[in-house]
């Protein structure tokens, strides 16, 4: 195990009714406020009348930002931006799911920099001051919610990077505002929250029994509570554990004393920036690709993956054939739960391989389970159309 320092300073308040915390937090962290949210699915679901009822009734003033796309856009965080400069916003406060909570960080950095907010993305620059900011979730998946990263697209030069920000202040998580999360986008939430364990599962980091323990528990809870989920969307108990999944997915539990990998995300960020697709779609097509392509640097690794995550059975098999049952456990339960597979399921060729391959090692070499160069992604991206 290496050397570690852990702090996580967000407050997490979870559960039924919890959304009346707000109440204290107005009269805390001040009176304006930017509130941010994406397509107007929480004005569908009456949410939003409920945060605006609790808010104004305890004297805030509210501007807001809606809007946010599924890639937030760095157009429109700098709109956020303006609105909090002009506007002298005290705090801001994120409903939705991690794009808009991303969208908001950047927000939260960007009000209180002179720069242009894409330096902390394109590694120029290093936050050291934010506006507070607090979330509302309504999605199980980035885990944006407890930690202090962000990414954002830039359209314009089609890149697509993720930066630290800040840490919320404080998140909300009540399992009834994940009821209405449509099937697709529960489909992707669960394979980004898998996704996050896996970039920190697959590590060549030594005596790390307990986060390899706390990883395979993570995923295995996922499996049992995302059909539930999807078979009955009211269902609290697995829209709970899910929500906690994606928390504790990316909190910095996992990657304590662990030298994490992440070059599949740097390599969906690739995709998602030249042709837009849902971030947990593409994880679910590139990443056993990504497995397929690197197991061999250490398959007893993958050889446990597969039998404690699957229980695949080990009687009278090799560690590397365990390995690649697996592999193909994984993309077996991910078609199950009816992800993506192929790139062409988006309707993406090798028309542009080499562009995207390129766009995935910006600042050099991804990943650390397997150091990876273009060659090596565009055989990956290849593997995957």
């Amino acid at each position: 195990m290496n050397n570690f320092v852990f702090h996580n300073p967000t407050e997490l308040i979870f559960g039924k009714g919890q959304i009346e915390k707000l109440e204290e937090k107005v009269h805390k962290l001040g009176q304006k406020i930017l509130v941010v949210y994406g397509g107007g699915s929480i004005k569908k679901t009456g949410l939003y009348d409920k945060v605006v009822t609790i808010l104004k009734s305890n004297g805030a003033t509210i501007s807001e930002l809606p809007g946010i796309e599924p890639n937030p856009r760095l157009t429109t965080v700098k709109k956020g931006i303006d609105i909090c400069k002009q506007n002298e916003i005290d705090w801001i406060l994120a409903i939705g799911g991690g794009s808009v909570i991303d969208a908001s960080k950047a927000i939260a950095i960007g009000a209180k920099y002179e720069g242009d907010v894409w330096d902390f993305y394109n590694r120029k620059a290093f936050p050291t001051a934010a506006l507070p900011l607090g979330t509302i979730l309504t999605l199980a998946a980035t885990g944006s919610e407890m930690n202090p990263m962000s990414v954002v697209t830039n359209w314009e030069t089609q890149e697509k990077h993720g930066g630290y920000t800040t840490y919320p202040t404080f998140s909300i998580l009540d399992p009834e505002n994940t009821f209405s999360v449509p099937k697709d986008q529960t489909i992707y939430g669960s394979c980004d929250i898998m996704s996050h364990v896996f970039e920190q599962y697959f590590s060549h980091t030594s005596n790390i029994p307990l986060q390899t323990r706390f990883a395979e528990s993570i995923l295995k809870t996922v499996i049992e509570n995302v059909e539930l989920a999807i078979t009955n969307p009211n269902d609290y108990d697995a829209r709970a554990n899910l929500l906690m999944c994606g928390t504790f997915a990316l909190n910095g539990i996992l990657s304590t004393g662990v030298e994490t990998d992440w070059a599949t995300h740097s390599i969906e960020h690739a995709v998602s920036a030249v042709y837009d697709i849902p971030h947990g779609g593409g994880l679910a097509i590139i990443f056993p690709n990504w497995m397929k392509y690197v197991y061999e640097e250490d398959v007893a690794r993958f050889a446990r993956f597969a039998a404690e995550v699957w229980g695949v059975d080990a009687i009278d098999k090799s560690d590397n054939e365990i390995a690649l049952e697996g592999i193909e456990a994984v993309r077996s339960f991910f078609n199950k739960i009816g992800a993506p597979s192929r790139l062409a399921d988006y309707n993406i060729t090798d028309e542009k391989l080499d562009i995207m391959a390129e766009k995935a090692v910006p600042f050099g070499p991804i990943g650390n389970f397997k150091k990876l160069n273009k060659d090596d992604v565009y055989q990956i991206l290849k593997m995957s159309l």
